[in-house]
């Protein structure tokens, strides 16, 4: 999950050594893979998928939720971090999206009672703005594929319930924050604009977008200008911005987007690249104008989703470069 600019391997600094995978950056990489294989039909894209979802599968409890780190490659399960316990809302949001993703993509019929779980687990506890879009993504992805109409009542409420939650037009990540929200992963403007197309509620839609002028704009314009960016900051940016522009076909929107994600190639206060297109590397961001040589797990798969335009093109040679690789993950073609 992190690592140096060696690829050493480095524990959290606040919360120290916590494991060697997790849920959170397997279920990311989900998503970004399955959208890749959908885009590209390179299947090698799906089987790498399928073996991250059979890890999510090996994390979640029988009665629905998920732990989110194992200690080592044997698989002993971190059951009782603070990072790591059943439930966490964060991890176990992420893990029914990915599982929301996979059960509609792959069509895997081992997925339909662990989703049916981990959806109802989400929908029977409270969760913070910043987590409930991530549940809402996977009921707007079940939505689109056809299970209604619970999935359209549930959306339903925790759209009201993120909307809600906001002081004067800015949308908060938790009910009890109280200075200006951070950006990494606050894309609630974001799934507000995709729900309102599907539920067809443009009041939502005012909410993002007001919500969005007021918190985020200024910091795209700006170049990102705090002590502190990461990639995960400027990534949610764009997928507010993405999906504002394919809500309401603003150019200004688009014009947003692309000025965020110009951030990855040296609009930022460092001037410098944090996306090196030679290695494939994603630094994790910025700190007091200095680059940040570590590039950890999360960093470089939402770095690819905030760039998956330019990404996918690639991906093929992308993967043939680190064929060896991919080989040693048993990652073949299926048919």
């Amino acid at each position: 999950m992190y690592a140096n600019d060696q690829d050493f391997a480095l524990a959290a600094r606040d919360s120290g050594f916590e494991g060697v995978a997790c849920v959170d950056d397997a279920s990311r990489a989900i998503v970004l893979l399955l959208d890749l294989w959908r885009d590209t039909g390179d299947r090698r894209l799906r089987a790498w998928a399928s073996g991250l979802v059979d890890f999510i599968l090996y994390m979640q409890r029988d009665d629905g939720p998920f732990y989110n780190f194992i200690r080592d490659w044997n698989g002993t399960v971190n059951a009782d971090g603070p990072t790591s316990r059943a439930g966490g809302m964060f991890w176990h949001a992420r893990g029914v999206r990915a599982l929301a993703k996979a059960h509609l993509s792959l069509r895997d019929g081992r997925l339909a009672r662990p989703l049916a779980q981990g959806f109802s687990f989400a929908t029977e506890n409270a969760a913070p703005p910043d987590a409930r879009a991530v549940q809402v993504l996977a009921a707007l992805d079940l939505l689109r594929g056809g299970v209604t109409p619970v999935v359209r009542e549930t959306l339903q409420r925790w759209c009201d319930e993120i909307a809600e939650c906001r002081i004067g037009d800015v949308l908060l990540n938790s009910p009890d924050e109280r200075s200006t929200p951070h950006l990494w992963g606050h894309v609630q403007e974001g799934v507000l604009a995709e729900a309102a197309v599907v539920l067809d509620r443009p009041e939502l839609l005012e909410v993002a977008r007001r919500s969005a002028a007021a918190l985020i704009t200024p910091q795209i314009e700006a170049a990102f200008p705090e002590a502190t960016v990461q990639a995960y900051d400027v990534a949610a940016a764009v997928y507010v911005m993405d999906r504002l522009y394919q809500a309401t076909n603003e150019a200004a929107y688009a014009k947003l987007r692309d000025q965020a994600r110009a951030w990855f190639d040296g609009r930022n206060s460092a001037k410098k690249p944090v996306y090196d297109r030679a290695t494939g590397r994603v630094l994790d961001g910025i700190d007091d104008g200095r680059l940040n040589p570590h590039s950890g797990a999360e960093s470089n798969i939402v770095g690819a989703q905030a760039l998956v335009h330019d990404i996918a093109p690639r991906v093929g040679l992308m993967l043939d470069a680190v064929s060896d690789r991919l080989d040693e993950l048993a990652l073949v073609e299926v048919a």
